[in-house]
């Protein structure tokens, strides 16, 4: 159970599930603490059950674990930006988030696709916040790279690039704005901001 004193846990307006007010993106993570074979099939499990169109589940996943397959994840860390490469270095797993941008029924562009992945990998942040998991995904990752690295498919994008394992001491961050960044409040728009009662911009009361 997080400290509810942390600065990363929301501070909600309404009241949500705990999963979703605790989660958060840190960098720093513990270099010494592996995750279990048993809490990264559960993660996947809860990605599984995600809704998709057609129930087509176009997201594909590859795995690199920093002790167990040490050249995967230094050829997976290798495709990060430099920055992004500063805290991942030490996380234990290292994971791929890729997408089928095709049906496979009958190889029709699945428009769908990306808004479908990311509800997998919602289900999968939050499966790994309720196991006392950390996450962060990353943007900043080279495609070709990832692709290369990966042995990926044609019909597939690399989507994102996430780090899976257990919060660590931030004072650790080799950089200096990252350390400052794990201890800066969280922060969200208001719902006026982003919902609107039957018209665009007529805020909800």
């Amino acid at each position: 159970m997080p400290d509810p004193a942390h600065p990363k846990i929301a501070r909600p307006d309404h009241e949500i599930l705990d999963v979703i007010r605790d989660r958060w993106s840190p960098r720093a993570f513990d270099a010494d603490r592996d995750v279990a074979d048993a809490d990264l099939r559960t993660l996947f499990e809860a990605a599984r059950w995600a809704p998709s169109s057609r129930n087509e589940q176009p997201w594909r996943f590859v795995v690199a674990r920093r002790r167990q397959s040490p050249d995967a994840f230094a050829a997976m860390l290798a495709t990060l930006t430099r920055k992004n490469q500063a805290w991942a270095a030490v996380v234990p797993v290292l994971l791929v988030v890729a997408v089928r941008t095709t049906h496979e029924i009958d190889d029709l562009v699945n428009s769908h696709a990306w808004y479908d992945a990311g509800q997998a990998v919602a289900f999968l942040t939050l499966q790994a916040t309720a196991q006392g998991l950390s996450t962060r995904q990353m943007q900043g990752f080279d495609p070709a790279a990832v692709r290369a690295a990966c042995h990926m498919p044609a019909l597939y994008e690399p989507a994102i690039v996430m780090a899976v394992g257990y919060a660590g001491d931030p004072s650790r961050l080799a950089i200096e704005y990252h350390r400052t960044d794990e201890a800066s409040p969280r922060s969200r728009r208001a719902i006026r901001e982003f919902v609107y009662a039957d018209i665009w911009d007529n805020p909800l009361p």
